[in-house]
C-alpha cells in the first residue's frame, strides 16, 4: 500500500503566475483568484484550513469556511469557546490555507486575528438557517459530550423553547477579522518547477517577490 501511495503524483500544467501579472494589493489578487475559483464551479471554494497555536505551542488546524473578504483582510465565524477559540485569544497569530486542486492552485495566508462587532455577527448570525442558529446554542464545541443522543435532545428542547420566536446570537459566537502580513500565491507547474508569488508586508507597504519552488 505504501508503494502506492509514493507513487501518487500529478502534473501540474493549467496556468502560469508571473510578478508581473499579478495585482499589487494581495486582496485584489485573491479576490480575482477567488472569483475564477467561483467560475470553475469548484466545491466549496471558500473552505480553507484555519492554523493556530496553544499555549504550549502546540499546533492545531481544521477546515473552515470563509464568510467575507474585506479591504482589511478575511472573516470568518466559530465559537469563541472553541478549542481554536481560545487558542486565538492566548496567541493571536493565524495562517490560512485555500487549496483549489481543479485550478491547481493554493493560497497562503499569515496574519493576526481580532473578534469583529457584536453588531456585524447578530447581522451574520441571523442570516443563517435556522437550524444552524439552533446548533450554535446546542454544540459546546470541543468539549466533551456524552454521546450523539444528548446533542439531539438538546436540539429538540431548543427548537421547542425557540418555537415562533427569532433564536438570539449566543454571546459565545462571533466573528474574527484575519489581517494579514503575509499572502503567497502558489500556481502548480510542470516537473515541481512551480510559481510561487509572495506579498510581505513592511513598512505598511506590500513588497512582491517570486519563491523558489
Amino acid at each position: 500500500m505504501m508503494d502506492d501511495v509514493a507513487a501518487i503524483r500529478k502534473e501540474y500544467a493549467l496556468k502560469e503566475l508571473d510578478v508581473d501579472q499579478v495585482d499589487k494589493n494581495p486582496i485584489i489578487q485573491f479576490k480575482n483568484w477567488f472569483q475564477e475559483a467561483l467560475d470553475a464551479d469548484l466545491v466549496e471554494p471558500n473552505a480553507m484550513n484555519v492554523s493556530t497555536v496553544s499555549s504550549e505551542g502546540k499546533p492545531t488546524s481544521r477546515i473552515l469556511l470563509l464568510k467575507g473578504i474585506e479591504d482589511g483582510g478575511f472573516v470568518f465565524f466559530t465559537n469563541y469557546s472553541s478549542r481554536k477559540g481560545k487558542e486565538l485569544a492566548q496567541n493571536p497569530n493565524i495562517c490560512l490555507n485555500f487549496f483549489w486542486a481543479g485550478l491547481e492552485r493554493q493560497v497562503r495566508i499569515e496574519g493576526t486575528v481580532e473578534k469583529i462587532s457584536v453588531e456585524e455577527s447578530t447581522t451574520y448570525f441571523h442570516s443563517r438557517p435556522r437550524g444552524s442558529q439552533i446548533g450554535a446554542h446546542v454544540s459546546p464545541q470541543s468539549q466533551v459530550v456524552e454521546d450523539r443522543e444528548a446533542l439531539i435532545q438538546k436540539e429538540k428542547e431548543l427548537v421547542r423553547e425557540f418555537e415562533g420566536k427569532e433564536v438570539p446570537k449566543p454571546d459565545h459566537w462571533g466573528g474574527y477579522l484575519v489581517t494579514p502580513n503575509l499572502i503567497e500565491f502558489w500556481q502548480g507547474r510542470p516537473s515541481r518547477l512551480h510559481d510561487r508569488i509572495v506579498y510581505k508586508l513592511e513598512a505598511n507597504n506590500w513588497k512582491i517577490n517570486r519563491l523558489a519552488p
